[in-house]
């Protein structure tokens, strides 16, 4: 029996009436309310809105963060030519070009978000575990980049009005009062965009993508006049021969493990893609084209700099506190706040809120679990997060380092051991026949692999000795995490493919 799409919310769970022979006509596909929702429900063809332009402008902003520059130009402080590093980039995108790709067609193909594509490996209750990980990480990021973003208002504002600064002088919890102004600002800008949903996130992204691009190019051709066109290709001796081939396959891994969060829910936006021609569309100009523009105007900036006093900048923000000019330092500082809006949203924010709708998805949808994340990222009083080496080490350290035996569980069972054949209708189910109920609604073999893929992660993360292979843990822990599943799984599974369009949702925020 097929319902009509178009009226999305008879596709929900409701209260049982069931007739003499047995057959619940409000709820004819028989979801679990436990497991189904509005916002956790496949997304109907029809309804899809991300083109390919929408992916671009996703990578256009994320790219360019500050962390990632941030990054980038500590390769050129650490020794690395600017061919070298351009080849390390490059090399990181070939492979975050695949790795995304593989990933952004498991959510145009299912429609379902990263907490329901877990249960496709881990079962309808197993699927708490990654979603909670991935939750938990993007959230403590969440408070701390929209704190790092505040800072930047700060400067702002005392730009604009000096008199401001005394309100540097008094603190709460950590925080002087100008601080506080800025971070509440910028976390309610952001709680009124997320709360519009996925659309308006869409729309946002592909509204910044420009800006970002247009602004950091400006910023190179600033440079490039303010040295002359004199640009520094290294800060002096470079590596050669095999230590500049570690260096660079040493760096591209670490430039993929940055996207180790993204590789893992990026279905939380293929789900809207409109096909998989859009998403290598949006992939290919996004990454390896977008990600050697970055790279260009990472050896500008740096080079430029280098080359007038010889320093190397630490970020993009000392190349604006450089400008003279009030009105275009504010303008520029403007932009930066964009940009770190735009990934907070995408990188921090998506996540825990589709973990908490999975964790209750009877009494939160996704404006409310937005809510409630961003509450929580506000009450952790980030700040003193950030100023913690031990807990950004040992606490995030060690939840990010998870994030690749998850990846390598995820993909080794969608694409190996189920070879991309889904039973959509079956992840709202609780029936114990049903495909993945497993055992109590765990699947006790995927536990099993990202507990000793884990230890593996974590041994890599934090014994000093192993730290000569660190740059790829990502990768080994995501190997470990797909040799474990695959040792572990069973072999004989119902491959029945069926999609989820009777109990799909149109989009509506």
């Amino acid at each position: 029996m097929r319902q009509d799409i178009s009226e999305p919310s008879s596709a929900e769970p409701h209260t049982a009436q069931r007739t003499s022979q047995g057959i619940d006509h409000s709820n004819p596909h028989e979801l679990s309310p436990s497991l189904y929702n509005q916002d956790l429900a496949p997304t109907t063809r029809k309804g899809r809105s991300w083109n390919a332009y929408s992916i671009f402008t996703l990578w256009a902003n994320d790219v360019h963060s500050l962390g990632n520059y941030a990054f980038a130009i500590g390769l050129f402080a650490l020794g690395m030519s600017a061919g070298q590093i351009l080849g390390a980039l490059a090399i990181g995108a070939l492979l975050l070009f695949a790795l995304l790709t593989l990933s952004g067609f498991m959510g145009e193909k299912t429609g379902v978000p990263f907490p329901v594509m877990s249960r496709i490996a881990f079962g309808i209750t197993g699927a708490q575990i990654p979603a909670l990980v991935r939750g938990a990480v993007a959230i403590a990021w969440f408070g701390i980049q929209t704190y790092l973003a505040s800072q930047v208002l700060s400067v702002m504002v005392i730009a604009v009005a000096p008199a401001a600064a005394g309100l540097e002088d008094s603190s709460f919890l950590g925080l002087n009062t100008l601080g506080w102004i800025c971070f509440v600002v910028l976390w309610a800008i952001q709680l009124v965009i997320v709360s519009y949903g996925m659309e308006m996130i869409r729309k946002y992204e592909a509204f910044a993508g420009p800006v970002i691009l247009v602004t950091f190019l400006a910023l190179a051709i600033w440079m490039l006049i303010e040295s002359g066109f004199n640009v520094s290709w290294s800060t002096g001796e470079t590596k050669t021969g095999g230590a500049m081939w570690a260096a660079m396959f040493g760096a591209a891994a670490l430039w993929v493990s940055i996207y180790g969060t993204f590789v893992l829910n990026f279905c939380d936006f293929t789900r809207g893609a409109q096909s998989k021609k859009s998403i290598v569309k949006g992939n290919f100009f996004g990454i390896p084209l977008n990600m050697l523009f970055f790279g260009a105007i990472v050896v500008v900036l740096t080079g430029t700099q280098f080359s007038i006093n010889g320093k190397v900048i630490t970020s993009p923000s000392d190349v604006v506190g450089a400008i003279p000019n009030t009105l275009l330092l504010l303008l520029a500082s403007a932009a930066l706040l964009v940009l770190t809006i735009a990934v907070n949203l995408m990188a921090n924010f998506v996540a825990p809120t589709y973990a908490l709708t999975n964790l209750f998805p009877k009494k939160l949808n996704f404006r409310s679990a937005a809510m409630i994340s961003g509450v929580i990222g506000l009450v952790i009083l980030p700040w003193n997060l950030y100023n913690s080496p031990e807990i950004i080490n040992y606490f995030l350290g060690g939840l990010g380092a998870l994030l690749g035996p998850l990846f390598g569980i995820i993909m080794a069972d969608y694409w190996l051991i189920r070879k991309a054949r889904i039973n959509v209708m079956d992840l709202y189910r609780a029936h114990p026949e049903g495909t993945y109920y497993f055992t109590r609604g765990v699947n006790y073999r995927a536990v099993g692999a990202l507990v000793i893929s884990s230890a593996i992660a974590l041994v890599l993360a934090f014994v000093p000795a192993l730290h000569v292979v660190g740059s790829f843990a990502w990768f080994l822990g995501s190997g470990a995490g797909a040799l474990a599943y695959l040792a572990l799984a069973k072999r004989q599974h119902d491959l029945t493919d069926i999609d989820g369009e009777p109990i799909a949702v149109a989009p509506t925020h």
